[in-house]
């Protein structure tokens, strides 16, 4: 029974440490390729639109984020609002995929079921 008791008392904050953390990373923008949504470990190209910067892995993304509005839009999966990647909250999620949210709130309270 004691050994119950000091099990409990090791493993449980274990556990709910694991149960707190986030479902998703927040990631800078600058390591985002926002063609492709994928997360680099070195910073993107830098591409300028009205004011606004956006980042791309090469220069096809470079172009396309230059001419396709589409490109530089995404949809937030907690609110299901539009949100411009240039101010969207990026964050990555185990298997790499990336998420753009209008807000920090929505980062935080987003869930794998949201996708």
């Amino acid at each position: 029974m004691k050994l119950l008791a000091v099990l409990a008392i090791i493993v449980l904050p274990f556990g709910a440490a694991h149960a707190e953390s986030p479902a998703l990373k927040k990631v800078e923008p600058q390591f985002v390729c926002m063609v492709n949504n994928a997360v680099f470990d070195k910073p993107q190209i830098p591409v300028e639109v009205s004011g606004k910067t956006y980042y791309g892995c090469c220069s096809m993304c470079k172009e396309r984020l230059a001419k396709d509005t589409s490109a530089r839009m995404a949809t937030d999966p907690v609110s299901g609002k539009s949100v411009d990647k240039a101010s969207a909250v990026i964050g990555e999620d185990a298997a790499g995929a990336v998420y753009y949210f209008e807000s920090e709130a929505n980062l935080k309270a987003y869930t794998p079921a949201q996708k």
